[in-house]
């Protein structure tokens, strides 16, 4: 199970990554393959906490970035 949750991780980091920013992404294909997903993963975590920060303004932030849910 753990093999197929960090495939699936690693496919959705992907897709924020590149449907985020495209530049940013065109990048990190030039980097060594073996730190792609690594990158990819912390860019798709930061980038929805960033989403949370610049655009859920009707919402409680704070409270969306600590759930644990």
């Amino acid at each position: 199970m753990l093999r197929i949750f960090n495939e699936i991780s690693f496919k959705t980091s992907f897709i924020v990554t590149s449907s985020y920013s495209t530049s940013f992404a065109s990048a990190v294909r030039l980097l060594d393959p073996e730190i792609r997903d690594a990158i990819y993963s912390i860019y798709g975590f930061v980038r929805f906490a960033d989403e949370i920060v610049d655009t859920f303004h009707s919402f409680d932030k704070k409270s969306l970035l600590e759930n644990k849910n």
